[in-house]
């Protein structure tokens, strides 16, 4: 509560939102948007609906057994941003695949906010109810991340218990939590400030190009957007057409700020194959893909968070209802990360089963392997069970 008030400048009235608060959110929503938040939700469990995970068993060899089983978190607490913007969509793409995954137990934080009398902003609300979230904290920033970790008493006896693992995006101080914590949480990764780059030639719409690099700028100051082009014309044609739609936009200043800053640039390459080594080598959280054979130059792409293919594939869509997830890899992580999905609430653990004959086939080697590590109690474990006279 204290951090909350020196740091958001607000004081909320409790640390979780109380249910009639989170449906009287619901009951004032916009109808328009109320269908855009449900159509949204039913995209995104379509698509994460499939990436649920089976249980496999592998025979290694008669009488031998390994299983993998797929089993959720027990119990994870989503970030949801409310700085500069709201981000209802944001609740979606965290709960959606939480909730596909059997995740049992959902907390939701976000920050108080001024204007709505120290609660989270209604629409995210909103999101929560149509989700059937009902564990909400009006908290942000990294005391959030605090709380989630180590968990906190609330009044009345009540408590927010600690969480296995915190998702979502959020500012550098929730990302700075989010490092320092983890161990003591698992988290989905370290997102920074958002990224798009354009891999385009000479058939890309300028005017579609320019709007697509604007709608990731006006995110913040700080975002970043690049276009990759062999075309000297198209270059020249999506700077003009930036100047020109960034004049009758709505955040001018923080659109034009990141624009203008050293993150964001237009990079001329020599070809498409010079570009899609470029594009690679900073592993973008947005690629779009604006060439000749789009859907061929994406495939030959490695590293991209998510990628775009073609102009009616812009990363507006994958912000809200394309059915992908936008909480994505930033800062050339995505070398080495995956976006947010069914797999980042679930833990793969291995039974192994194996009956006498099995285990006593493979002895000589795990004994073999047990001295050659110079750990002889490893192989009494195996000798005492298959050979009293001590094999090996």
């Amino acid at each position: 509560m204290e951090w909350s008030e020196r740091l958001d400048g607000v004081r909320p009235p409790a640390l979780r939102v109380p249910l009639e608060r989170i449906q009287a959110a619901a009951d004032a929503l916009d109808p328009e948007v109320r269908a855009a938040l449900n159509e949204s939700i039913a995209r995104a469990r379509r698509v994460h609906l499939d990436q649920r995970r089976v249980d496999v068993t592998t025979v290694v060899v008669p009488g031998g057994t390994v299983t993998e089983r797929w089993l959720p978190v027990d119990r994870v607490g989503l970030y949801v941003p409310g700085g500069r913007a709201v981000y209802p969509s944001s609740v979606i793409m965290n709960v959606v695949p939480a909730q596909v995954a059997g995740v049992a137990s959902v907390a939701v934080v976000s920050p108080p906010q001024r204007d709505f009398d120290g609660w989270p902003h209604p629409t995210i609300l909103a999101a929560c109810a149509l989700l059937g979230v009902d564990e909400v904290y009006a908290v942000g920033g990294a005391q959030a991340v605090a709380m989630l970790a180590y968990g906190v008493d609330l009044a009345e006896g009540a408590r927010c218990e600690p969480v296995d693992l915190v998702t979502g995006p959020g500012n550098i101080y929730v990302t700075a939590a989010k490092r320092a914590l983890q161990g003591v949480i698992g988290i989905d990764s370290e997102a920074g400030p958002t990224e798009i780059a354009i891999l385009a030639d000479d058939t890309a719409d300028p005017a579609h190009v320019a709007s697509d690099l604007i709608s990731q700028a006006e995110h913040d100051v700080i975002a970043a957007a690049v276009l990759v082009t062999d075309s000297v014309a198209l270059a020249d044609a999506v700077e003009a057409e930036v100047v020109r739609q960034v004049s009758v936009t709505k955040h001018v200043e923080r659109i034009t700020e990141a624009l203008t800053g050293v993150q964001s640039a237009i990079v001329l390459v020599d070809s498409i194959e010079a570009g899609l080594r470029f594009v690679d080598a900073y592993a973008a959280e947005h690629l779009e893909i604006h060439t000749r054979d789009a859907r061929e130059v994406a495939m030959r792409v490695r590293n991209a968070g998510a990628i775009f293919i073609g102009t009616y594939s812009p990363v507006s869509l994958g912000d809200y209802a394309a059915g992908s997830n936008h909480v994505l890899p930033t800062a050339g992580s995505a070398r080495h990360s995956s976006g947010l999905s069914v797999q980042s609430f679930l833990r793969g653990i291995h039974l192994i089963e194996y009956d006498e004959n099995a285990l006593r086939d493979i002895s000589p080697h795990v004994v073999a392997l047990a001295h050659a590590e110079d750990l002889p109690g490893h192989g009494a474990a195996i000798t005492v069970r298959v050979d009293e006279r001590g094999t090996g």
